[in-house]
């Protein structure tokens, strides 16, 4: 666990063991910190710029290119360290060579909340008029902009399926969306300067000195689960579930803290997946694995099921105007080059043979005037003024008297 206080201190912790790894102080207000592929390595959002330590405290690299950074995510598959600063500016880099993938205006002002989806690592972006935005690297506009509250929102989640999304905004509201219809399943009358999900589906919510963990009660119907308050005049700034454990960790204006959460991690771990008790050689080996097998970043989509799937044909679109024109003189020139067979007896007159083009072209050119007319919305047939259409008075005492 890496931990980042507001007024420089940084420590790094073993939570199997409880050990302090190391801690130091960079002297200058510490806004995020996030683990990059894995523990050696972490991102720190410092006062003037984003830094990378290695897990004995040193410095290895400064990212001046993002700015002052306010909020950090890691997306694991990809290797893109992604940051929002303070002018609304959204950064994307890569992290095994270096490269500055892409860097957006928003266009919503400056915003410090910021979360990715486990499931299609799309980073969603809560702003002050209400709006969460959704982005990928590949994409100069946010591939959806949702209204979500009527005030500026404080905290976003993503449950770990990727098709759940907690909100919470200033208007005292906690919104479950359904991602799938972009749809409000649930909306409760709460707030909270912090939101997350557990491995298990569970939410958990700050505000002010209270924690409130919910829990689906089936249909996603989130009711609350438990309530832990903490002693008067501790502010929590951040509530995080830890994996694979029943605990939630809460950082507050006092240090840290952490409840028993039962149910709320997984039990049964993957070690192909993740390790939490993985050696050095396991460690070396699983990041030369995802190296290997690193994404690239065209494959963050709203919908990752459609890599690899067949692409639906598209249908027929209408041919412009000119379009029409150009494959009807192409018509006329090729029916003009075919040749006409000469008969006897009189037939092959030069008058007979001119008609006889003139029919084969006004054959070929006639499926093409067709479509030409349906475009330019001029119809064949004359429509038939109808019994209930009125005309004008000066053209009454022309209409047919209908026989009684």
């Amino acid at each position: 666990m890496i931990v980042g206080g507001r007024k420089g201190h940084i420590a790094m912790m073993d939570m199997l063991n409880m050990d302090l790894i190391k801690e130091f102080q960079v002297r200058e207000t510490v806004r995020d910190v996030a683990f990059l592929h894995n523990e050696q390595l972490f991102a720190v959002a410092q006062k003037k710029y984003p830094y990378i330590y290695n897990r004995h405290g040193t410095e290895i690299h400064c990212l001046k290119e993002h700015g002052k950074s306010l909020k950090l995510q890691f997306l694991e598959k990809q290797f893109l360290l992604a940051s929002i600063n303070s002018f609304g500016q959204l950064h994307y880099q890569d992290m095994s060579t270096g490269e500055m993938i892409a860097n957006y205006r928003t266009g919503l002002g400056r915003t410090d909340v910021m979360r990715v989806n486990p499931y299609n690592a799309v980073i969603g972006l809560g702003h002050a008029g209400g709006k969460v935005t959704m982005w990928k690297p590949t994409s100069v506009k946010p591939l959806v902009t949702m209204l979500c509250h009527n005030g500026p929102v404080t905290a976003v989640a993503f449950d770990r399926g990727g098709h759940l999304m907690a909100t919470a905004g200033v208007d005292r509201k906690i919104k479950v969306w359904d991602l799938r219809k972009y749809e409000v399943v649930h909306s409760y009358a709460a707030r909270a300067q912090s939101l997350d999900f557990s491995q298990k589906g569970l939410l958990a919510g700050s505000n002010g000195s209270l924690v409130e963990i919910y829990r689906d009660h089936g249909g996603q119907d989130y009711k609350i689960y438990m309530k832990h308050r903490m002693v008067k005049g501790y502010q929590v700034g951040k509530v995080l579930f830890r994996p694979y454990e029943d605990i939630c960790g809460i950082g507050h204006s006092m240090g840290l803290s952490s409840i028993l959460v039962p149910g709320s991690g997984e039990a049964n771990f993957d070690t192909f997946v993740e390790n939490p008790v993985e050696t050095a050689k396991q460690r070396r080996e699983r990041e030369v694995h995802a190296l290997l097998n690193k994404l690239p970043p065209e494959t963050i989509m709203l919908n990752p099921n459609v890599i690899g799937s067949v692409r639906q044909p598209k249908k027929k679109e209408k041919k412009t105007k000119k379009e029409i024109e150009e494959e009807i003189e192409e018509v006329v020139e090729a029916a003009k080059n075919t040749g006409v067979k000469k008969k006897t007896k009189g037939r092959s007159k030069p008058s007979k043979r001119a008609k006889k083009k003139e029919e084969v072209v006004l054959r070929a050119k006639r499926p093409l005037l067709d479509q030409y007319k349906e475009i330019d919305g001029q119809p064949d047939k004359k429509q038939r003024v109808g019994e209930k259409t009125e005309l004008p008075k000066a053209l009454q005492r022309f209409a047919k008297k209908t026989q009684s």
